[in-house]
């Protein structure tokens, strides 16, 4: 049985829910130690290693028994590999959702659910740098990219386009070399960026746009970077994006993707890249660039 979504209702990441529970009026996940037995008679759709998936009066229930300590970034491999790539549920509206509610029913307080999700991301980052190659998942996956993207950036405004929770502008202001402004199309992921970065007093502005149509001037930023954006775009959006990063950007823009065969549909990549398409994105810019490899590829450009 496949369960997907529709739905287009807003997720409020810190909207008030009941302890360990998450209910948004589409979804319902519950953290199962705190509300029920395992052995309760609720329709089960399917058992994996971390959830149950059942049904109750009808609706869908996601059933898990992590703690606030395994909560992290990680948890997108285990939904995909656990629950969306084996097709028990499918959508990227109910990825959101299920994500949004583990995280929300571990801890009761959202703020605290929340900041316990951005230090285990960022703690195990930062482990990854210091034992790369350790372990495996998103996190590892990335945390070669943002210590690449740091060591290129150099101090100045610096604007982080489809920044999503915002990790990599986190650790940019955390450096204090540079002034962040993190954006997303996502007003949500905003807000949840600027609460969770005022309670560690890390200096970070946000702004809520697409990221081909910024509300600001021409060369408000000394550098404007992409992270694994533009592979989740279509073509000419993925390009209107780039020519707006260079008009921002009055030195650099720094871009970053994967390489793949196929667009990973998994995480919501349409586009794949190689050296060659990234070269072809360079010349289209019409400014001075280069072109590398580093888990993954990377086009700077040079905008002064």
């Amino acid at each position: 049985m496949t369960t997907s979504i529709a739905d287009t209702r807003h997720i409020d990441p810190l909207a008030p829910q009941r302890p360990f529970e998450y209910d948004d009026g589409v979804v319902r996940v519950c953290h199962l130690e705190h509300r029920w037995g395992r052995n309760d008679c609720a329709p089960m759709i399917a058992r994996t290693q971390h959830f149950h998936v059942c049904t109750v009066s009808g609706r869908l229930e996601i059933r898990h028994w992590l703690s606030a300590e395994e909560i992290d970034n990680d948890l997108t491999g285990l939904l995909l590999d656990e629950l969306f790539t084996p097709g028990l549920l499918s959508g990227t509206g109910m990825f959101e959702r299920v994500f949004t509610g583990v995280i929300r029913s571990t801890v009761p307080d959202a703020l605290d659910a929340w900041n316990s999700f951005y230090r285990n991301t960022l703690c195990k980052v930062r482990a990854c740098w210091q034992h790369p190659g350790a372990g495996g998942g998103q996190i590892s996956d990335m945390a070669p990219v943002y210590s690449r993207a740091l060591r290129l950036v150099p101090p100045g405004r610096v604007l982080d386009l489809g920044s999503c929770f915002g990790f990599f502008p986190m650790l940019l202001a955390e450096t204090g070399r540079h002034h962040v402004t993190a954006s997303d199309v996502v007003g949500g992921s905003m807000e949840l960026l600027s609460q969770v970065v005022t309670g560690r007093c890390t200096p970070l502005d946000t702004l809520v746009c697409d990221a081909a149509s910024v509300p600001m001037p021409d060369n408000s930023f000394d550098t404007v970077t992409l992270l694994h954006l533009i592979e989740h775009l279509p073509h000419d959006h993925a390009r209107a994006v780039i020519h707006e990063a260079v008009r921002l950007a009055s030195k650099w823009v720094v871009i970053a993707v994967p390489f793949e065969d196929e667009p990973d549909p998994a995480y919501g990549h349409i586009q794949a890249f190689n050296i060659r398409e990234l070269r072809a994105l360079g010349h289209e810019a019409g400014r001075p660039f280069t072109v590398s490899e580093y888990h993954g590829g990377w086009l700077i450009l040079d905008t002064e």
